[in-house]
């Protein structure tokens, strides 16, 4: 394929994702403001204001780092989950195997979704979160970057979950049991220096502890482990699950039957 090809390809994936959540904000952007809204009025207002600071922070400012990236998180994990197993169900995911697409570019073209809804919504969780806290960034470039990487990572592991998947239950079971638990132990509402020292050092085999300290830098200013440890540890599980990404889709697992 040309690149001009290629280019194609890749754009019709990423504006046929878009349109999909966009088409139905009332069920994908809007559930999310709503919840995050709940999270700042009740731990942020009504339990944090008879907190003492963290950090010196107020409790719900030093949250909000947290908060936006937990919703960045499950918006950009579920979006490519559902695309892609909806996809391999109802079976025209062999039409762009069978094409002269590389398979790299339908990894980016889901992904590219997923990265669009994770943005949207941490947008919109960000303006939400102006009402209840003084927002603010200590380092707008390292925000950023925290949120493509994030985004991107939980669009592959949503990816993968897809593949694996062999029915709609089996999409809800990771989020469930795995991602969920990982994204409230990962520090959202605590600092991980507050825990005794065994849980302290369990946390460290947490990676989502790592995104949610790298984004509370980019905003605040203070982080429980050095931030370029914490990008480095983000970008090194980016490669991996995109390069397994790849291997599944070559080796046709859980696509050829």
């Amino acid at each position: 394929m040309t690149f001009k090809e290629q280019y194609i390809a890749f754009s019709t994936i990423v504006v046929k994702e878009v349109m999909r959540f966009v088409r139905i904000w009332v069920q994908t952007v809007l559930p999310a403001m709503i919840t995050m809204g709940l999270y700042f009025v009740i731990f942020g207002n009504l339990i944090g204001s008879q907190l003492a600071p963290i950090q010196g922070y107020s409790y719900v400012d030093y949250i909000v780092p947290g908060i936006i990236l937990m919703a960045m998180i499950s918006n950009s994990y579920g979006n490519v989950v559902s695309s892609f197993f909806s996809a391999k169900f109802q079976r025209h995911i062999e039409e762009m195997l069978v094409s002269p697409m590389p398979n790299y570019l339908i990894v980016f073209g889901f992904v590219g979704g997923g990265l669009a809804r994770g943005l949207v919504v941490g947008i919109a969780v960000s303006v939400i979160a102006m009402f209840f806290s003084d927002l603010q960034f200590h380092n707008l470039a390292v925000v950023l970057f925290v949120a493509l990487l994030t985004s991107i990572l939980f669009s592959l592991a949503g990816f993968i979950n897809a593949i694996y998947a062999k029915s709609f239950d089996d999409i809800s079971i990771v989020p469930t049991f795995v991602l969920t638990p990982l994204t409230y132990l990962g520090g959202i509402f605590y600092s991980v220096e507050m825990l005794p020292d065994f849980w302290e050092n369990v946390s460290y085999a947490n990676p989502i502890m790592y995104m949610i300290n790298a984004m509370r830098y980019g905003m605040l200013g203070v982080s429980d482990i050095d931030v370029n440890i914490a990008l480095a540890i983000i970008i090194g599980f980016v490669v991996v699950l995109y390069s397994y990404c790849l291997y599944l889709l070559r080796n046709g697992v859980g696509i050829r039957s």
